[in-house]
């Protein structure tokens, strides 16, 4: 046999067969076999890692996905906080200020997003620091989006606060243009028509044929309606709030009733000469806060700059009240 070997023994003088045990026989197989063995492990090692399955390239590609949309997120994030930040000056520098509003309070616009704890379920997973200052960014503008819009909220409310307000603030004249004669008697110190006594004289006299319209100069509540024989006579006393009313004096007749809620440039009544009166007139004021001004910085909605002009210098011209 040809895997047969012989040794020779000397004391017999012949070749004796060398016979190997199994044991041995597996060892030497071993022996033989391990070079080979160690080098495929570590070719299946190196490869191993080298060489990704289908799976594992699947989810490399999907991580390297989701870094790049945790990043464009981030870049969607600082580029609306850039906006938020003009909004915010706005708010402050322009709103606020035309709105005549108070400061919104800083420790709103920055208030906190909690602690660390709050993004401890992200730690361990892929791109877990990515995923943690990305969701504390949301969290903030989230923050800064919600005190902006309880401060506007606070501007609308203002601004219609303001409206009401401006509704309520008399505005012009309460007979038209086109329907005044020449002659208009002015606020401030007056001789009296009838006295001939210099006096203070505290409202406006239109001239206007018997008859005339007469409007309301702002929105408002019908007061009183007096019907005095002298004085005033019959006259028209609007309370429009906020610490403002209107008296029309000297009317025809009345065109509404005690009570009645009135729009600006609502009719209300119709020039006459009644009370203390020379002629056809309306005698008009204006209530400040239970001051009697001069209803002359008043006519601003209805005149044009000419317009206005004219009727200061006449009323500034005239030396005498026609009541």
């Amino acid at each position: 046999m040809p895997n047969t070997k012989y040794k020779y023994n000397s004391k017999t003088l012949s070749y004796e067969e060398v016979k190997i045990s199994f044991g041995k026989k597996v060892l030497r197989v071993l022996l033989w076999s391990a070079p080979s063995i160690i080098l495929g492990l570590v070719l299946a090692i190196v490869f191993t890692r080298r060489i990704d399955s289908p799976k594992e390239k699947l989810l490399a590609l999907e991580l390297k996905a989701n870094t790049k949309e945790l990043q464009r997120i981030q870049e969607d994030i600082q580029f609306t906080n850039k906006v938020l930040d003009v909004i915010q000056a706005r708010d402050e520098e322009l709103y606020r200020s035309a709105l005549y509003a108070k400061e919104f309070p800083e420790e709103l616009r920055q208030l906190g997003t909690g602690g660390s704890d709050k993004y401890a379920y992200l730690d361990g997973l892929s791109n877990a620091e990515l995923l943690k200052s990305t969701s504390v960014k949301i969290d903030q503008l989230e923050k800064r989006m919600h005190a902006q819009s309880l401060s506007f909220t606070e501007l609308v409310e203002l601004a219609k606060e303001k409206e009401k307000i401006l509704g309520c603030i008399p505005s012009i004249q309460p007979i038209r243009n086109k329907d005044l004669t020449k002659r208009i008697g002015g606020y401030g110190w007056r001789i009296d028509p009838i006295y001939r006594t210099r006096r203070m004289h505290t409202g406006m006299d239109f001239t206007a044929e018997r008859g005339t319209e007469v409007y309301a100069t702002a929105d408002g509540v019908v007061e009183e309606i007096e019907k005095k024989r002298w004085g005033y006579g019959k006259s028209i006393i609007i309370n429009h709030g906020y610490g403002y009313k209107t008296r029309y004096a000297h009317l025809k007749d009345f065109k509404v009733r005690k009570g009645q809620k009135i729009s600006r440039g609502e009719l209300i009544g119709l020039v006459g000469s009644t009370g203390k009166s020379t002629g056809p007139h309306l005698h008009y004021e204006v209530v400040v806060n239970g001051e009697k001004v001069n209803p002359i910085g008043y006519y601003h909605s209805d005149l044009s700059a000419e317009e206005y002009e004219q009727l200061i210098e006449m009323s500034e011209n005239s030396n005498q009240a026609m009541d």
